[in-house]
């Protein structure tokens, strides 16, 4: 330890004992836990990454000012990203793609890994193979060290190690972030938000292999552009490419908005938000820093969550149940607070007829709901009489997760139309994407779609859908709509209603993660991922959705 001063002295002796205790408890993927060479992983080098717990080992027994647990690693290995490669539904439909575009299997593979199973498709990738998705299931089968690296999903040195290079560009989406090559001295990089003394970079380098290098673009939304921009290419019946769809475009829809060109307010900012300090972001010797982001990453899919405690058996889930039903309910909570707004006008009823307008506003930096095309939400509305009596009902929920009236539920052939009124009870404005193939006929078929026939999610604040780019567009009834625009859209009701007042208006918007359709087209699929998922499907239909907003309002008059 020549050469150092005192304080570093200390450091690097901590540094050395801790290392060995960890070494002890949990060793890394890249020492004695690396499998024998096989076909399978023969000559991969899987110093790449290292697994979580490694991190976790500092980064966790975190608390606010307040006391609340902000630990890191407990916080992250909750989240859908701690188990992407876990997730069922994911299982099934790149099975279901494999299955509708067998000669492109490998293919399919590759890029579903990129995202889902980053590290082993990486680890395949600089051994000049392509990433795998069926060979590592079912997860946590085995404790080798490429299998608990598949099995960490999208872990601490995954979004760490992307480098800042190209981040924004197209040449990045589909989760081709790059990352830096090993240093001269053969160590390699990981980012984080501080600069760090020597002593305190020997203690991360001893326990997980890394160096860390303060990197400002680790806060910045183009970070998270490189997996949840996706653009997806569309084979025809012989594998040949015939088009592509823009799948995910959250990053481009928050650039359009006011959320990125004015209040400039990072993804960070919403799915990370911080904690204020001074707080510890290490529980090992660190120093107390301005904030900590929180690394519960919270979106919209607590039906997910709490399906994979449910299975968790099944699925390898090894999460506390505590843990996931917090972070199920952090989501709902979001969902609830964060999300979108609605608001009834006041009706007015005459002759027999009831008539108001609903408007919707969107607090999101994107459209709501993004991402995935599954995904929808949609008016429920109910007209009730003096005596409790439903005199109107738009939007119900059935018991198996589909919306009544909603063509597309009803028919995988057809969908529901955008409204800009609704006057009958089988009419439902549905908030969705509706993705058609080549010849225009609708599918849930990622690989086999080249367009939207619908998209009418509820656009951001800011957004002006005339100057949008053809990737974030609006397309059906809702590009013509002028009360369909940038922060949210407003609906007439106008329908007959019997018995008398005063009657009670009830509208909520609800959500659902996997719309119905999304999963009934997978119990065809002759595959065990996909019968699985569907049965977990069936069973927690009733949780599927939530209820995000709801208003209500009386009309005091009575029917002539």
């Amino acid at each position: 330890m020549r050469g150092l001063s005192r304080s570093n002295r200390i450091v690097a002796i901590a540094a050395t004992a801790w290392a060995l205790a960890l070494f002890t408890a949990a060793p890394r993927a890249t020492d004695q836990q690396r499998p024998a060479a096989t076909s399978a992983n023969a000559h991969r080098d899987l110093s790449l990454f290292t697994h979580s717990d490694d991190c976790v080992a500092c980064h966790n027994n975190l608390s606010a000012a307040n006391g609340e647990d902000v630990s890191i690693g407990a916080s992250w290995r909750s989240t859908i990203m701690a188990h992407s490669s876990r997730d069922p539904y994911w299982q099934a439909s790149v099975r279901r793609e494999a299955i509708d575009h067998p000669s492109r299997s490998a293919d399919i593979q590759d890029e579903c890994a990129a995202c889902h199973m980053p590290m082993p498709r990486r680890i395949a990738h600089a051994a000049g193979a392509k990433g795998e998705v069926f060979s590592h299931l079912p997860i946590a089968r085995d404790q080798s060290a490429l299998q608990r690296l598949a099995g960490d999903g999208v872990s601490c040195t995954v979004c760490h190690q992307i480098a800042a290079d190209g981040l924004g560009t197209r040449d990045n989406f589909n989760a081709n972030f790059l990352i830096k090559p090993p240093l001269p001295n053969g160590m390699r990089v990981i980012y984080g938000n501080y600069e760090v003394d020597p002593g305190r970079r020997r203690i991360m380098h001893s326990v997980t292999g890394f160096q860390q290098e303060a990197a400002p673009h680790i806060k910045q939304s183009e970070l998270c552009a490189t997996c949840h921009t996706l653009i997806t290419q569309a084979f025809g019946p012989d594998g040949a490419v015939i088009g592509e769809l823009h799948e995910q475009m959250n990053f481009q829809e928050w650039q359009h908005s006011d959320y990125a060109k004015i209040d400039q307010r990072s993804c960070q900012s919403c799915h990370m938000p911080s904690v204020a300090g001074p707080i510890r972001i290490a529980s090992v010797l660190g120093d107390e820093r301005d904030s900590l982001a929180r690394h519960s990453f919270v979106g919209g899919n607590a039906h997910m969550l709490r399906l994979l405690n449910r299975f968790r058996n099944e699925l390898g889930v090894t999460a506390p149940a505590s843990e996931l039903e917090a972070t199920a309910s952090t989501t709902i909570r979001q969902l609830q607070q964060d999300t979108a707004t609605i608001r009834v006008s006041a009706p007015q009823l005459a002759s027999g007829r009831l008539a108001f307008d609903v408007e919707v506003t969107n607090l999101t930096g994107h459209k709501f709901p993004t991402g995935y095309p599954s995904r929808r939400a949609w008016l429920h509305v109910t007209v009730r009489d003096a005596r409790g009596r439903i005199a109107f009902e738009s939007g119900a929920i059935t018991d198996a997760a589909s919306i009544t009236g909603n063509d597309n539920d009803r028919d995988a052939a057809a969908y529901e139309p955008h409204y800009e009124e609704i006057s009958s009870a089988d009419q439902v404005q549905i908030y969705e994407s509706i993705i058609g193939d080549r010849a225009g006929a609708v599918t849930t078929g990622l690989l086999t779609a080249t367009q939207y026939l619908k998209d009418n999610r509820l656009l951001p604040r800011g957004f002006d859908k005339a100057t949008a780019a053809p990737e974030i567009g609006v397309f059906g009834a809702a590009s013509t709509d002028r009360d369909f625009a940038g922060g949210g859209d407003r609906v007439r009701y106008r329908m007959p209603v019997s018995g008398d007042g005063p009657h009670r208006v009830e509208v909520e918007l609800r959500y659902q993660s996997i719309g119905f359709r999304w999963a009934s087209n997978l119990e065809p699929i002759k595959a065990d991922e996909a019968a699985r998922f569907v049965s977990y499907y069936k069973a927690t239909a009733a949780g599927s959705s939530v209820v995000v907003a709801a208003a209500t309002v009386t009309v005091e008059s009575r029917t002539p």
